[in-house]
């Protein structure tokens, strides 16, 4: 994800440093070249060499180290980085780099930067919650530097509150959000919908599908990375809501209609990846629909149609559905996406194998008027981002 990209990471004296080894090792599993550059209380936390293990480069700590190829090492990264993130970051950090102060190699490096820089502030509660490094991070986002909200719990001094530093995985995201693609979506507001939906047949029982909306989570995610305003409107399922994603939670059918209804008129494309039930029950069993104790009959209607809604009322949105079939499934598809008055239909066959609820991977046929273009099988995330490729060229 980011190959080719130059991440200098700065660590320093907090008790939070022994977690920027673990994003050091995410970071180069994701391809990136990673630089360390550390301060001198930094290293009493967690030794350089772990870092120079990691990442193959020698970890920078002075400012006047003649231990290197002659050049002028802070300016020669600087050129180099693509985004500089700062985790963790002391008050005392936090401070310099508000005000501009070089005193060592992580801050002129820091000031010499002209990247995307991220700060991971990571402190007691109270010297977070001080005016003064509040004041400090208002006038370093003034700056466009991104400030990473600390998480908050039991921290290492002993108290309960909010400074801690999030875990390295949040972390990557923040990072691969920043820089991993390109932002041709920008000042678009995207609407996708995930996740089955759940149809009551009385209190304890309903009726739903397998689906477990990770297509329509990754389509959301990749959407936010490519600059994206996204909202995501989400049945009952176990996913993790994408990093800037606003995400609108319902359960039957008819809540998602009304979700969408209220949220897709000033959008520029709609994404309906959902696997909506097609019938709810039109009434409760009774007694006299029992067939026997252990048998209930009831009779069913069907649910409310959210594309045709949205190709009715389509106007200049890009609108793209979702199309899973058993048999003809090209043939099925091309008429959907005319009958619903599509600009494109994403198909793929539940048969067939790595493709369809629950995997990881899938196989998908991107249908327009135009033609069509068969995906090999491909993450859900590659897969959504070569949807949104072509949504983006359309």
């Amino acid at each position: 994800m980011l190959k080719n990209k130059t991440i200098l990471l700065g660590v320093t004296g907090s008790i939070a440093a022994y977690k920027a080894a673990s994003l050091a090792s995410i970071l180069v599993k994701n391809h990136a070249t990673v630089h360390v550059i550390m301060t001198e209380h930094a290293v009493n936390i967690i030794n350089p060499i772990t870092f120079e293990t990691l990442t193959g480069n020698k970890c920078l700590i002075d400012t006047f180290d003649r231990n290197f190829q002659f050049n002028v090492e802070h300016i020669a990264l600087a050129k180099k980085a693509d985004l500089f993130i700062v985790a963790p970051a002391t008050a005392n950090t936090i401070a310099k780099l508000a005000h501009g102060l070089a005193d060592d190699m992580l801050s002129t490096t820091f000031l010499a930067c002209k990247c995307p820089k991220l700060i991971s502030p990571a402190m007691n509660t109270n010297m977070l919650e001080n005016p003064i490094t509040q004041k400090n991070l208002e006038i370093c986002a003034s700056f466009g530097i991104k400030i990473i909200e600390p998480s908050a719990g039991h921290l290492a001094c002993g108290d309960d509150g909010k400074g801690k530093m999030p875990e390295p995985e949040l972390l990557f995201e923040h990072i691969a959000h920043e820089i991993a693609f390109d932002k041709d979506l920008l000042g678009k507001k995207v609407l996708v919908t995930a996740g089955p939906t759940q149809e009551a047949i009385d209190p304890v029982r309903f009726i739903t599908n397998h689906s477990t909306g990770k297509m329509g989570f990754a389509i959301a995610r990749a959407a936010s990375m490519r600059g994206a305003e996204v909202t995501l409107v989400s049945g009952v399922v176990h996913e993790k809501t994408p990093l800037f994603v606003k995400r609108i939670d319902i359960k039957s059918a008819k809540d998602m209609f009304e979700a969408v209804k209220k949220n897709s008129d000033d959008c520029d494309i709609v994404i309906k990846s959902a696997a909506v039930a097609d019938y709810r029950p039109a009434e409760y069993a009774d007694e006299k629909m029992k067939k026997s104790d252990d048998e209930l009959s009831i009779r069913l209607e069907r649910t409310d149609d959210i594309l045709k809604y949205l190709g009715e009322h389509k106007g200049n949105k890009f609108l793209c559905g979702f199309s899973m079939e058993t048999q003809n499934m090209i043939e099925n598809s091309k008429k959907k996406l005319v009958k619903k008055n599509l600009d494109m239909i994403v198909a793929n066959n539940l048969k067939v194998k790595g493709a369809g609820f629950g995997t990881d991977t899938n196989i998908v046929t991107m249908i327009t008027k135009d033609g069509e273009v068969e995906l090999p099988i491909l993450s859900k995330d590659d897969v959504a981002h070569k949807i949104l490729d072509a949504i983006a060229h359309f």
